[in-house]
């Protein structure tokens, strides 16, 4: 029978409820459990494909075509697992299964209510994926106190009842500036607010700017009904990585298992440590420009939209010794800037994204980049406004573009996949791309045949556009080189600059697949082209 941990968070969101539950997931992993990992969501949307990135932030997408909650992206990374899509739970998939459930009278004509209907879909959700795992992690998104969690909240209380189970509890310790001085309060306030809904933690996990010292840990274990050892600190840190190390020095691997009633298990983390240590000793620099749209919010610049990309940019800087910086280019900006906004990186990646904004900036920098020799990496969106800046300034197809973008271009270089016509047209959005992972053919003496060393290989999509089939023998003619297509020949999927140093886009997403033990070989031939 598997055994749950539930992560739940206090005091504010965006603490990394995330990061703890993919390190403790690793603690356990590392001491030869089998292990996977829950995303619970309060919106009452299906699924995260329709979200706005800058509202939350990257969407992760499975093997298994789903559209999800990035955390699930750190499950992967932290695991080296592939994550279904069934491991991220909304409450719009929730109470569409139940009123589904109500319409077919399955529920023999009773009363639908939240409890018992809406918390046994929910303990359904979990104990499905839960199957052949020794331990399964949930987090709950949000806050406690939040509206959207208490269903969830509620029935992870039910599933201990029933199951073996244990809560850990995220919360914020902060350090005020004009006080100098750890303040408890909010965590002893947030543990409260978990008790009235009848839920007591069994550990604390402490996120503060330092590590928490004794006497915090001691007072925050008397508010919490815990032993000191219960109360985990989880300091700021530069690597995410290290997060696991901090927590197994402090014993919390042995300590889960000792609630559980099982014997201590050594951690295998010999691996992980090298790579901590191989990120913290990095001398060497090396600055990438990220060109994107998705990165203000208000006043604020977030990198969560672009987490996976930035994630694998690390993981090939850190296997060839480097530290990697990231300059964070806006694509709206270099619509109306110059390139100097490109002198001090040393290589550009343009990301996916979606519609007409900042398009234009993005051609730009692609541009830059051909013209000067420049490491160019371009994903999905990224690899197909490649095409369109070498169709207009190569090419000399005036005005050609993508028809996402300008819908009456007289050269639509890139268009919409045949079958996705039939959806847009019923305004069929969500979860209707080509999605999930698929299979693509490496064309030999290519640079993308040097970096995979495989002629095929899978890799994860989504995308509703693909490069004009129309057009690929004239794109050919001017030096473009489609290294990569389907299986089939029929749709491109890698596009490359022979002479260039290093120029190459893909269709797919690789950023997904990459690991901190196991970096993405395009993205490692990239960083290698930056640092040459």
């Amino acid at each position: 029978m598997p055994k749950y941990i539930f992560v739940t968070g206090g005091v504010l969101s965006g603490l990394g409820k995330g990061i703890v539950t993919a390190s403790i997931a690793k603690l356990l992993q590392a001491r030869g459990f089998k292990v996977t990992a829950i995303k619970c969501d309060g919106y009452l949307n299906y699924d995260a494909g329709t979200l706005r990135p800058t509202e939350h932030g990257e969407v992760w997408v499975t093997y298994d075509g789903g559209e999800i909650d990035q955390d699930l992206g750190h499950y992967e990374r932290f695991l080296d697992v592939k994550i279904s899509k069934w491991n991220n739970i909304t409450s719009g998939q929730i109470y569409w299964q139940v009123i589904k459930n109500e319409r077919e009278g399955k529920y023999l004509g009773k009363t639908v209510q939240l409890i018992p209907h809406v918390t046994d879909e929910i303990k359904r959700r979990i104990r499905m994926v839960a199957r052949n795992y020794d331990f399964v992690l949930v987090e709950i998104g949000g806050t406690v106190g939040d509206y959207e969690n208490m269903i969830f909240i509620e029935a992870a209380r039910q599933l201990k009842q029933e199951e073996e189970a244990l809560f850990a509890h995220v919360s914020y310790v902060p350090t005020p500036k004009h006080l100098g001085e750890a303040k408890t309060k909010p965590t002893q306030l947030s543990v409260r607010n978990l008790l009235q809904l009848g839920v007591q933690p069994d550990f604390i996990i402490a996120r503060s700017d330092v590590p928490l010292d004794d006497v915090r840990k001691r007072k925050i274990a008397m508010f919490s009904n815990l032993k000191e050892s219960d109360v985990v600190s989880d300091p700021d840190v530069e690597i995410i990585y290290e997060v696991p190390l901090i927590f197994e020095e402090q014993g919390l691997g042995d300590r889960i298992l000792e609630k559980f009633g099982m014997g201590s298990r050594r951690a295998k983390l010999t691996d992980w440590r090298a790579l901590v240590r191989r990120a913290k000793n990095a001398k060497k620099r090396v600055k990438i420009g990220i060109v994107g749209k998705y990165f203000r919010t208000g006043y604020f610049q977030l990198a969560d939209s672009y987490i996976s990309v930035i994630e694998a940019v690390k993981h090939a800087a850190w296997r060839l010794g480097y530290k990697p910086e990231i300059d964070f280019l806006s694509s709206q900006d270099l619509e109306k800037r110059g390139p100097k906004e490109f002198e001090e990186v040393s290589g550009i990646i343009v990301p996916g994204g979606f519609g007409q904004m900042g398009v234009e900036g993005k051609i730009n920098a692609i541009k830059f980049a051909r013209e000067n020799d420049l490491p160019f990496l371009g994903l999905c969106f990224g690899m197909q406004l490649a095409v369109v800046e070498f169709a207009r300034n190569v090419c000399k197809l005036k005005g050609a573009n993508s028809t996402e973008v300008d819908l009456h271009t007289p050269h639509p270089v890139v268009d919409l996949l045949p079958w996705q016509k039939k959806l847009l047209k019923q305004n069929l959005y969500g979860a209707t791309m080509r999605l999930g992972e698929h299979k693509v053919k490496i064309v030999s003496k290519s640079l993308a045949a040097r970096l995979y060393g495989k002629r095929y290989v899978y890799e994860r999509f989504r995308h509703r556009y693909e490069v004009n089939p129309k057009y690929v023998k004239r794109l050919e003619r001017n030096g473009l080189f489609f290294s990569g297509t389907t299986p089939d020949g029929k749709i491109m999927q890698i596009v490359e600059l022979p002479d260039h140093r290093f120029f190459l886009g893909t269709q797919f997403h690789p950023e997904f697949t990459s690991r901190p033990l196991n970096p993405h070989p395009l993205f490692l031939g990239f960083v290698r082209a930056c640092t040459s």
